[in-house]
């Protein structure tokens, strides 16, 4: 095949083409918010990625953007376990996952015979050997899942993994808006009430499910760390390489989600109020929830207008408001 050909059979096959990851940040580099977080779960340290621990006892971790990584890669997200978990309960259950937005995956034709098969690949690596579980979900119409698994064969070595998935014909579709697409996650823990439903093809949605094949407990010794980075989930059949992105346009996609401003609003001349206007630099998926934090003293926030993409603030006894923050996630 002449050059050509290749370049037009790869342009025709979407893979010469940018923008094929699905997934928003998966090198890790963007962390508006922290670099690390203990205790607290959900979206706290790199953008676009969220734990979860849910109904344990006395597990404790820390977790966040490390510098360990792959050749080819800066960054990854990982996670320490520093209080055991030894006994899974059956409602126990915890995973690492990105929510995209389902305006974002119209063209996987979910829903509709012709339905695309996309490929997951990433790079992890953990001191614990075994089987790992994977699952996608689409809430959208019908809730439907699948989930796969992957090996963790060699202790403490980055391993590549792929998986592909089938395209789901079933279940009405991905709704072409601002809300939830697909979840795509990855277990860390799941209790029984998880892991007894068979979901290795498209199914509606079960808990008995949400985890099925995973058989790893993360959290049964202070040893135990995993990591994971490199992450690409493309439409087709095989894993091609990584598609790196400058940091700009990688921190300007995550800004849709999720904010940091660094500004300082002052009291006028006047009177114990100021008003300040500040304006976002992307638009955020959804009007956001707008926190700040004060350079010193008290302070009040309030008159808030998020109407086109901006807010006003008002400051009290003589404090400036620093860092505002405007989170819009999935």
């Amino acid at each position: 095949m002449s050059k050509a050909a290749e370049l037009a059979a790869l342009i025709g096959g979407q893979k010469a083409l940018g923008n094929k990851n699905l997934l928003i940040n998966s090198a890790m580099n963007v962390a508006q918010r922290a670099t690390s977080a203990t205790a607290a779960t959900g979206y706290n340290t790199i953008d676009r990625f969220a734990f979860t621990v849910a109904n344990f006892d006395n597990a404790a971790y820390t977790y966040g953007q490390s510098s360990l990584a792959p050749a080819g890669f800066s960054n990854s997200w990982r996670v320490d376990c520093t209080t055991v978990e030894s006994a899974l309960a059956a409602d126990e259950y915890s995973t690492f996952y990105q929510c995209i937005e389902a305006q974002n995956l119209q063209q996987i034709a979910n829903g509709s015979s012709a339905a695309k098969s996309v490929t997951l690949s990433f790079y992890v690596k953990s001191n614990k050997t075994g089987t790992w579980g994977v699952n996608l979900y689409k809430p959208d119409n019908t809730g439907r899942q699948i989930t796969a698994t992957y090996t963790i064969s060699s202790a403490d070595t980055w391993e590549f993994k792929t998986i592909t998935f089938a395209g789901d014909t079933a279940g009405g579709g991905i709704v072409d808006d601002n809300g939830a697409g697909i979840y795509v996650l990855w277990a860390l823990a799941a209790g029984s009430d998880f892991t007894s439903s068979d979901s290795t093809s498209w199914v509606n949605y079960s808990n008995a499910g949400y985890l099925y094949g995973h058989n790893v407990n993360f959290f049964d010794s202070t040893a135990n760390d995993w990591a994971i980075t490199g992450i690409q989930l493309e439409i087709g059949d095989v894993a091609t390489p990584f598609e790196h992105e400058d940091y700009g346009t990688t921190l300007r996609k995550c800004k849709r989600y999720y904010e940091l401003l660094n500004t300082s609003v002052y009291p006028n001349a006047y009177s114990s109020a100021g008003l300040g206007m500040i304006f976002w630099t992307e638009q955020k998926r959804a009007t956001p929830t707008i926190t700040s934090d004060t350079n010193s003293g008290s302070y009040t926030l309030n008159a808030v207008s998020t109407s086109g993409g901006y807010m006003y603030i008002d400051t009290y006894n003589g404090n400036s408001i620093g860092n505002v923050r405007g989170a819009a996630e999935l």
